[in-house]
């Protein structure tokens, strides 16, 4: 039989969309789309990694980060 493969547990961030992407900078809008979201009280979950932290901080003021394990 195969031994068990061992998963690691990756770093996640977990946010929640609170403002409207209407009105806002093209740029924006397509970040927030990137990121999952388009709603408002959209909440994603993923892997915490440079590239999600920065479109996050582009967007800093239209979600909430909720929780980062």
């Amino acid at each position: 039989m195969s031994e068990p493969v061992e998963t690691s547990k990756k770093a996640t961030v977990r946010f929640t969309q609170i403002a409207s992407g209407l009105g806002r900078k093209k740029d924006q809008v397509q970040t927030l789309a990137g990121l999952g979201l388009g709603k408002l009280r959209r909440t994603r979950e993923l892997e915490d990694t440079p590239a999600v932290r920065g479109m996050l901080r582009k967007v800093a003021h239209l979600v909430r980060v909720e929780d980062r394990s």
